[in-house]
């Protein structure tokens, strides 16, 4: 017998599933346009591995309840989807929020007391500069060089990240595209663009989308902490 708590699970593995198939359809869309890039290959293949692990949980979570209840008899641990938890990236999924982050990924100020912000940029003085003043100001940072190890990462901890600094230019996979796949794992997803100069079109598109702001290059601490704070507190308003 499925109990509430079952279907509820079935009900969130479901449409996180169907989240990754449409990420295993966009990447492998890119790919192609992209010649086979080594990172989008990368990155199908992973999501790949997700989704066959997603359906073998649902199936064993359904089938072990089904088969359980008709046998009389509970079937042993190792059959059941207890066992066989659904993996996001590298890291098991949890129902509810999560309250720890996986050790491969490095945190500066990892005991701060503010929200966890998720810088992605290449350029490295820039990154520092950004996370050195998050951190001092007791936010909790990580940062990511390039949109696929930010989604990597995004992936594993999404519903521990109050802010994404975005830039816009970056390897292989502009701002843009990144925030398309960050909407994808995340539609509430909170996100600041920054960057020396974009495309005005694809930033009043972004705005369209739920950008939160957008934070020119050069920028200085205050207007740093400025945007932030603006954001953060935006999205933890209730909506009416």
């Amino acid at each position: 017998m499925l109990h509430q708590d079952d279907l509820k699970w079935i009900a969130k593995t479901s449409t996180e599933l169907n989240t990754v198939l449409q990420q295993i359809a966009r990447y492998a869309e890119l790919a192609k346009r992209h010649k086979g890039d080594h990172d989008y290959i990368e990155q199908l293949h992973q999501q790949v591995e997700i989704a066959s692990r997603s359906a073998q949980a649902l199936f064993d979570r359904v089938t072990s309840k089904i088969l359980g209840n008709t046998s009389g008899k509970t079937l042993p641990p190792s059959e059941t989807s207890a066992s066989a938890p659904v993996a996001v990236g590298d890291a098991p999924e949890v129902i509810g929020p999560s309250t720890s982050v996986p050790s491969q990924i490095a945190i500066l100020n990892p005991e701060g007391g503010r929200e966890l912000i998720l810088i992605i940029d290449d350029e490295p003085e820039i990154a520092e500069f950004a996370s050195t003043i998050l951190a001092e100001e007791d936010y909790k940072v990580i940062v990511a060089r390039d949109g696929f190890e930010a989604l990597k990462i995004f992936q594993q901890i999404h519903d521990q990240i109050g802010l994404i600094i975005l830039d816009f230019f970056l390897p292989v996979m502009d701002g843009d595209a990144v925030f398309e796949e960050l909407k994808a794992i995340n539609p509430s997803v909170n996100v600041v663009l920054s960057s020396g100069f974009a495309e005005q079109n694809k930033i009043g598109a972004m705005l369209a989308q739920g950008l939160r702001g957008f934070i020119p290059k050069p920028y200085t601490r205050e207007k740093l902490l400025e945007q932030v704070r603006s954001a953060i507190e935006a999205s933890q308003r209730p909506i009416r």
